[in-house]
């Protein structure tokens, strides 16, 4: 099935082939989501048969809107199809672009729209295997030590938004408490 999705060709925003759009790295519309309770963020390890970054530690949900899609509903779709969880209310904190290599001669060059959905609870998940292996709830500072300490276990995504870009995704009472 070809997903097509928004990329910029000649400084114009089309529908690309998402594989074609990561085989040229080409520029291209993404979401990601932060899925907060307390100090802790639910991450997710992406299931092995991912055509890139298999098996490793990703922020909560990290996709691309389809052609014609708006953010914040490619943000609650995935969120269900990915993790099962219905009526999620995402917030919108910030845009950030980044260009990162994901192996196999693949790239992301991707522009981000950040949400952040805070809970009260940590909710009942539904793994879809084909998406995700794994999930774990992890305090930010112990995320902030992984990432530094243990690289290689993360994406390249998750590692530029925690050292890059914290202060757009978390907010100050998990930035406050930061270890130096």
């Amino acid at each position: 099935m070809n997903v097509m999705i928004p990329a910029w060709v000649n400084d114009k925003i089309q529908p690309v082939e998402k594989l074609e759009a990561h085989l040229k790295g080409l520029k291209h519309k993404a979401v990601s989501v932060f899925m907060i309770y307390g100090q802790e963020i639910l991450i997710q390890r992406r299931a092995l048969g991912k055509y890139h970054t298999p098996g490793l530690w990703a922020n909560t949900c990290c996709t691309h809107p389809n052609w014609e899609e708006d953010s914040k509903a490619c943000a609650i779709r995935r969120m269900n199809e990915e993790l099962g969880l219905k009526d999620t209310l995402p917030v919108y904190r910030d845009t950030i672009e980044y260009r990162a290599e994901v192996g196999g001669g693949l790239i992301e060059h991707e522009v981000v729209d950040l949400f952040v959905i805070h809970v009260a609870q940590k909710p009942t998940l539904n793994l879809n295997p084909d998406e995700v292996i794994d999930v774990r709830w992890i305090d930010y500072h112990t995320l902030l030590n992984e990432v530094a300490c243990l690289s290689k276990k993360f994406t390249p995504w998750i590692r530029i938004y925690v050292k890059e870009h914290a202060s757009k995704i978390f907010n100050q009472s998990l930035l406050s408490n930061s270890l130096a």
